[in-house]
C-alpha cells in the first residue's frame, strides 16, 4: 500500500481527525494495569518479583538492582565508538540543559518591596527506560542530563532486561540505581516504594500503552511530566530533497505502527517524488511501512503559510520546516529547521531532550526539561516602608472580597511601620 496523498475535503477531514486524536487510547489496559498497580501497591517486592519474572526476563533469584560491578563491566565491554557516541550526545545534552536550567532572581518590585524566585531541585526522581522492540540508551541520557544538571540528588532508573548499551550509559553517567523491571509494575514500584526501590516525588520517560497507563493511575499520588503517546513527525516542504523527505519520514514511522508522520507541500511533483521514495524505502523497514500506510499522509495545500496553519492545529510531536517560517509556528514539540536538520539528530546527539508532548499536549507545553526536575519557589521581603506603600490598595481588595482578617493584617503592620 502507497502513502496516501490528499487534498481539498479528503485532506481537511485528516487534519480535523488529528485536532481531535487526544492522548492514546487506553480503555483496553487500564483494567489490567489497576490489577497491576494495586497488586504492587499493596504487596510491593513480592508483587514486583512475579510480574518482573513474567514479562521482564527477571530470573528468579536475580537481584533487582543492578550492581556497580554490571554497571563498570557493561561501560568496559562496549566499543570505544559506542563510548565515543555516549560521551558525545551526553555533553551536547549537558550543555544544553546548562543553558536551559532557571535562575534565582531578586528584585525591588517598589521602594522597600523585594520578590524574587529560588530555585530548588526535586528529592527524587525515576527515569522510565524502555527496553522491548528497540532498548534506548539514548532515552536514558535524556530523562537522566536534565536531572543531574537539576542537582537531583536521588535518580532512579527503571529499564525492563536493560540492554548492554544502556547499561553502559548509565555506568557513564554515574547513576547508582538502575533496577531490571519495566512496564506498569516498575512505575507502580517507583510511585508507592517497594522493599528494593524507593519512592519517588516524580515520574519521567516514555514507554508503551501499560507504562503509559500506569503513570496515568499513579499520577495523583505521584508526579508525571506527561503522557507521551506513539510518535508523531510532520514535514513541511515546498522545493526539498524527496530522498532527505522519504528517509526522515522512514525514520520516524519505524518507531511504531501508530507512529503518525505527515508531509505538508504545497507542490503536486514533491508529493509525487516523496510517494515514491517512501515506498522503495519501506520495502525492508514492515514496521515503517505498516506506520506510513495505515496513518500516514502527503497533505497537499495552496500556500505554505496555509500548511504552517494546518501544523499549529495538529500541534505536532516534531515539526521540520524551512527557517523562514519558524516564526510562525506556535505548537509543537521541538522543531528542526532547514532539510540537514534531520529528526534523529534530536532523537540522539543534538543536545534538546527527545522527549516530547504527543496527542495534541504540544498545544500546551514542550518536550522535558531542566524546568521538570526543579521547583521554582517564589520569594518577597517587606520593609517598614514597603508595607505603608501597598498596604492601602491590598486592605482595599481584601475588603472587597470580604476578608476582614487579611485587611487587619495589612492595617495592622501599617500602623506599626
Amino acid at each position: 500500500m502507497r502513502l496516501r496523498i490528499l487534498d481539498g475535503s479528503k485532506r481537511d477531514r485528516f487534519v480535523r481527525a488529528l485536532e481531535q486524536r487526544g492522548s492514546t487510547d487506553l480503555t483496553q489496559v487500564e483494567p489490567a494495569v489497576r490489577r497491576i498497580v494495586n497488586d504492587v501497591r499493596r504487596n510491593g517486592d513480592r508483587a514486583l518479583r512475579r510480574y518482573a519474572s513474567r514479562w521482564d526476563g527477571l530470573g528468579k533469584s536475580e537481584p533487582v538492582r543492578v550492581s556497580q560491578a554490571e554497571l563498570h563491566e557493561a561501560w568496559q565491554k562496549t566499543s570505544p565508538e559506542l563510548q565515543e557516541a555516549i560521551q558525545q550526545a551526553a555533553s551536547n545534552i549537558r550543555r544544553y540543559c546548562e543553558w536551559q536550567k532557571p535562575e534565582e532572581w531578586r528584585r525591588e518590585i517598589h521602594p522597600g518591596v523585594c520578590v524574587g524566585q529560588l530555585v530548588r531541585p526535586l528529592e527524587s526522581v525515576g527515569c522510565y527506560v524502555p527496553g522491548g522492540r528497540y532498548p534506548l540508551p539514548s532515552t536514558l541520557l535524556m530523562t537522566v542530563i536534565p536531572a543531574q544538571v537539576a542537582g537531583v540528588p536521588q535518580i532512579r532508573v527503571a529499564s525492563p532486561h536493560p540492554a548492554q548499551a544502556t547499561l553502559a550509559a548509565a555506568a557513564f553517567l554515574g547513576v547508582r540505581e538502575i533496577y531490571r523491571v519495566g512496564g506498569a509494575q516498575a512505575i507502580a514500584a517507583l510511585a508507592y516504594g517497594t522493599e528494593s526501590i524507593p519512592r519517588v516525588n516524580k515520574l519521567v520517560g516514555p514507554g508503551n500503552r501499560y507504562v503509559t497507563a500506569a503513570k496515568k493511575l499513579v499520577a495523583f499520588d505521584c508526579a508525571i511530566e506527561f503522557l507521551a503517546g506513539p510518535t508523531e513527525a510532520v514535514f513541511i516542504s515546498e522545493e526539498g530533497d524527496p530522498v532527505l523527505i522519504a528517509c526522515d519520514l522512514v525514520a520516524q514511522a519505524e518507531h511504531d505502527t501508530d507512529a503518525l508522520c505527515v508531509l505538508l507541500t504545497n507542490s503536486g511533483d514533491l508529493a509525487e517524488a516523496v510517494q515514491t521514495e517512501v515506498q522503495r524505502r519501506t520495502k525492508t523497514n514492515p514496521v515503517a511501512a505498516e506506520s506510513l500506510a495505515g496513518r500516514g499522509a502527503i497533505l497537499l495545500v495552496s500556500t505554505l503559510d496555509e500548511a504552517v496553519e494546518m501544523a499549529n492545529r495538529i500541534a505536532p510531536e516534531h515539526l521540520t520546516l524551512p527557517a523562514a517560517l519558524a516564526p510562525a509556528v506556535q505548537n509543537a514539540g521541538s522543531i528542526f529547521l532547514n532539510e540537514f536538520t534531520p529528526q534523529s539528530a534530536g532523537d540522539y546527539i543534538s543536545g534538546p531532550n527527545h522527549v516530547l508532548p504527543t496527542g495534541g499536549m504540544a498545544l500546551v507545553r514542550g518536550g522535558l526539561s531542566v524546568l521538570d526536575y526543579v521547583r521554582i519557589i517564589s520569594c518577597q521581603e517587606i520593609s517598614r516602608k514597603g508595607i505603608r506603600e501597598i498596604a492601602p490598595p491590598g486592605i482595599v481588595l481584601a475588603e472587597a472580597e470580604g476578608l476582614r482578617g487579611h485587611a487587619e493584617s495589612l492595617r495592622v503592620r501599617c500602623s506599626h511601620a
